[in-house]
């Protein structure tokens, strides 16, 4: 995957060097959250400087490749202890992070990272591209906006976190006039494939996008070897995303780097329920 140049080479001002000028990305969320520690304070801010961006991939590695023991392939002068791919360059990057306090500094504890299409008509296309033949979507592609490497702090998976990154995104596709968001979402593989299968599998049945809007995995996890017998649910992830009115482009793509199954989902903002909409754009 890492066959351009990535953050490395930008300058320390803006993150994201290849912004299209149409798209509007506010300073922060002017609401604070407060938390479990009632000391401690969180916001939501978009990333500006190289040092922000910094931030979020040193999160990200903490996630992915300490926790989770994701096999991550950084460029070869990425910083150590730092998730960075091709794609970073490119996009906008959300970070929740604390406030300091008079013992602790700012700290992220939750990110997302933006790929707009003006963005990805630069970079050649989108993460998903790499999972997933994703050519019916061609129509869509100047509306469809990425989200992906999300991931969150594990002191702080209480879902206020990502409440505010979902507001964040919801009116940054708003106020830019996009209206579908598109991701993979990963599915935990350490039972061999068995849950990933048989989640499909129900998720098929009931969240299935129509035949136009369907993909296909370049790497397919081989779901008719493996069980899809089994009474699954949802990572939480998903499950939220699904609640929000997401839909399921097509059976997983199996990710051996990062040791899980993949489901490509998309989710139309005019298809959130009410109480979500009025949550996150009308407030």
């Amino acid at each position: 995957m890492d066959i351009l140049p990535t953050l490395a080479a930008m300058p320390d001002t803006p993150a994201a060097a290849p912004r299209a000028s149409s798209i509007h990305v506010p300073r922060a969320v002017p609401a604070t959250l407060p938390t479990p520690r009632e000391e401690v304070r969180l916001e939501a801010v978009w990333a500006r400087h190289q040092d922000e961006v910094r931030e979020a991939q040193r999160l990200r590695w903490q996630i992915f490749a300490d926790e989770m023991g994701a096999r991550l392939q950084p460029p070869a002068d990425a910083p150590a202890g730092h998730d960075i791919d091709v794609f970073d360059a490119y996009c906008e990057h959300l970070l929740v992070r604390t406030l300091p306090t008079d013992s602790e500094p700012a700290r992220v504890v939750g990110t997302y990272r933006v790929l707009t299409p003006a963005a990805a008509r630069l970079v050649g296309g989108l993460y998903t591209d790499t999972e997933f033949d994703i050519t019916r979507l061609r129509g869509l592609r100047h509306r469809m906006v990425e989200l992906g490497r999300s991931c969150t702090d594990a002191q702080w998976r209480t879902g206020g976190v990502m409440m505010m990154l979902w507001s964040s995104l919801a009116v940054f596709m708003h106020r830019n006039g996009l209206d579908l968001m598109i991701g993979c979402a990963s599915v935990p593989m350490r039972d061999g494939g068995h849950a990933a299968a048989s989640l499909w599998r129900r998720l098929a049945a009931t969240h299935l996008a129509p035949i136009e809007h369907q993909v296909r995995a370049r790497l397919p996890l081989p779901v008719d070897e493996l069980r899809s017998d089994l009474d699954v649910e949802p990572p939480p992830l998903i499950k939220g995303y699904l609640k929000c009115g997401a839909r399921v482009l097509g059976a997983p793509a199996w990710d051996p780097d990062f040791g899980c199954a993949d489901l490509p989902l998309m989710l139309n903002l005019a298809d959130l329920p009410a109480p979500y909409r009025r949550r996150f754009l009308d407030g």
